[in-house]
């Protein structure tokens, strides 16, 4: 954890603006972006800090949407799919649009109703080197693509085999 700079206090919490939703450190929050064209970033919030004047900034760890990384989108990743960087930031609280939660993959896969404020993280990026953590993931699929949680699974009685949605319009036979 950083150390607060002098004529700063480290402070538990901060009510986002024109709404009575808390924040502190360890949640995740929407950030406004300066293009209001974009969807708004998404960060962890790693400390609270007020200066002199009652200006309050957030230390932040950003997560990264995939099109944001190196290698871009591709077919596996899903619509809330994003990954925790080790990209760390000071910003504005006032920059900060509202709360969401970021879910382990496993967990949001059992999700009965996904919210607007949904998302999910299964790998941790290096934005510098494009590195990913894991770096391999298992494959569920004939196509041997790793699941995505936005594609209809179809799975075989018979041989316990799945293909995607994807594959059954496609053809691929399943048993």
């Amino acid at each position: 954890m950083a150390k607060t700079r002098p004529g700063r206090k480290d402070v538990d919490s901060y009510t986002i603006r024109g709404t009575n939703k808390i924040v502190r450190a360890g949640d995740c929050v929407l950030m406004r972006p300066s293009d209001t064209s974009k969807p708004p970033y998404v960060a962890r919030v790693e400390m609270i800090e007020q200066d002199n004047r009652n200006n309050v900034k957030v230390r932040v760890r950003w997560y990264y949407r995939p099109e944001e990384s190196i290698g871009g989108r591709r077919q596996f990743h899903g619509a809330k799919e994003l990954f925790l960087s080790d990209h760390y930031d000071v910003q504005s609280a006032h920059t900060i649009e509202g709360k969401c939660v970021v879910h382990s993959f496993k967990n949001y896969t059992k999700l009965e109703n996904v919210g607007a404020e949904d998302y999910y993280c299964r790998f941790e990026y290096k934005a510098a080197s494009g590195a990913f953590t894991p770096d391999r993931v298992a494959v569920y699929c004939k196509c041997e693509m790793p699941y995505n949680p936005d594609d209809l699974m179809v799975q075989c009685e018979g041989c316990k085999d799945c293909a995607c949605r994807m594959n059954a319009v496609k053809g691929v036979k399943v048993l």
